[in-house]
């Protein structure tokens, strides 16, 4: 029993390594060669390629379940640890754990590839419920011990922080020198904040750059319908739902031609081929990014103000355009990022965000120290989205006030602290 023991611990692991590089299209029989036996032998110890999948995603949930637990019983402890060590110690042993287990975390970031079972379907609709209790918990503490300030939607804030942290094992940035201190950094940011002195709300909402992104966001609803006489813009509207249900690999012809009531024949004379179809949905998502990332950049404002509105911008464009957010990450599941530098827009993301980094820390807007240029900005563009699941939940409005309550202010109580305890560590 021992052997069988290690030997399903080897093949997960096997597995697991693959699914981090390839993608979970591996056939099982590069698991058997990376195992040293035969692919047939592989069913003495799982039924399926979905069975190691369900086991891979229990044991990343259980580990996830053990870092909160830990965590709920040190809080329980009397201790003289700062709030902040205590929560970004917290977010280090989250974004750990994401690490670990890449290959898991990627299968559930989003709903798992059609046709999965039932058990898996489960599984990935699992919240992490756990650990977002226990990241309350440990900003609750902090708030009563007057680290945090009030107004702050800490149940919303923990969401945030748990997200962010889960999303650094989803990229490779943290194999870059200093990337272990990719989480550290990150928690920094929504805690303390970016803005060495931030507008008001009123005043954000009137600058230049926040009108700019309004203007285009307005402009979407004008473009919002589907002629249902032309064929073609309905094949593609279907097809875009299908591809982020499904993920673009799992997707054939003949189910998106099912889903609009049409023959195949009448779809790929419509759409030409899968692989232009889905270049034609991604390029039109493409070219509103770059637009309206360069109307807010280009605007006479500060740069906190130029910020504020890209944080505004994105949060309505993965309201307006959701389906092409999750074929994003479906196409991070069916091929897993090698590169720091993700596809789509991220190359030129990062060098505006760079630039604006270094802008704002010139003027003296910014302040984020213990890292190179590249990381800081790299950690600046992922809290810059905000997570989906938070703006489809709480709405736009919650989530811009949030995006202000963290990347600008910070969630920290500023007038509460002494001038020899900042309420920053180093990392």
């Amino acid at each position: 029993m021992a052997v069988d023991g290690a030997r399903r611990a080897e093949i997960l692991d096997a597995a697991a390594a693959l699914f981090a590089s390839t993608g979970v299209r591996t056939p099982l029989r590069e698991i058997a060669d990376a195992c040293g036996i035969l692919p047939g032998s592989l069913y003495h110890h799982f039924d399926s390629k979905d069975a190691i999948v369900v086991e891979l995603v229990r044991r990343y949930q259980n580990d996830l379940d053990d870092v909160a637990h830990a965590a709920l019983e040190a809080l329980q402890q009397p201790n003289d640890r700062p709030p902040a060590e205590i929560i970004i110690g917290l977010g280090e042993a989250i974004a750990a754990c994401a690490v670990r287990h890449r290959a898991a975390l990627l299968l559930t970031f989003y709903e798992p590839p059609a046709g999965s079972s039932e058990e898996l379907v489960q599984r990935a609709a699992r919240a992490p419920i756990m650990i977002q209790a226990a990241m309350l918990e440990a900003l609750r503490a902090g708030r009563a011990g007057g680290y945090l300030r009030a107004g702050v939607d800490l149940a919303l804030l923990a969401d945030r922080l748990c997200q962010s942290m889960l999303h650094v094992g989803i990229g490779v940035s943290h194999r870059q020198s200093g990337g272990h201190r990719i989480a550290a950094i990150k928690c920094r940011i929504l805690l303390d904040g970016l803005a060495v002195d931030a507008p008001g709300d009123q005043e954000l909402d009137q600058a230049p750059a926040f009108l700019a992104a309004n203007k285009l966001i307005t402009g979407w609803d004008a473009d919002a319908g589907v002629d249902e006489n032309d064929r073609e813009a309905v094949v593609r509207a279907i097809a875009r739902a299908e591809f982020g249900r499904r993920g673009y690999e799992a997707t054939t012809i003949r189910d998106i031609a099912a889903a609009a009531g049409l023959g195949t024949g009448s779809v790929s004379r419509a759409i030409g081929s899968k692989e232009r179809l889905l270049t034609s949905i991604m390029a039109s998502y493409v070219a509103q990014i770059m637009a309206g990332w360069r109307a807010v950049l280009r605007a006479p404002s500060s740069a906190v103000e130029r910020l504020d509105a890209l944080m505004w911008f994105d949060i309505n464009l993965m309201t307006r355009f959701s389906e092409e957010f999750k074929i994003q990450f479906a196409g991070l599941r069916e091929a897993p990022p090698d590169s720091p530098d993700l596809a789509w827009t991220f190359p030129t993301q990062l060098r505006q965000v760079k630039s604006l980094l270094a802008a704002g820390i010139q003027t003296g807007d910014f302040h984020l120290d213990g890292a190179s240029l590249d990381l800081r900005a790299r950690c600046l563009f992922s809290v810059i989205w905000m997570p989906q699941n938070i703006v489809h939940s709480a709405g736009t409005q919650a989530a811009l006030a949030l995006s202000r309550d963290t990347v600008l202010r910070g969630a920290v109580d500023r007038s509460a602290r002494r001038s020899d305890q900042p309420g920053r560590i180093p990392v």
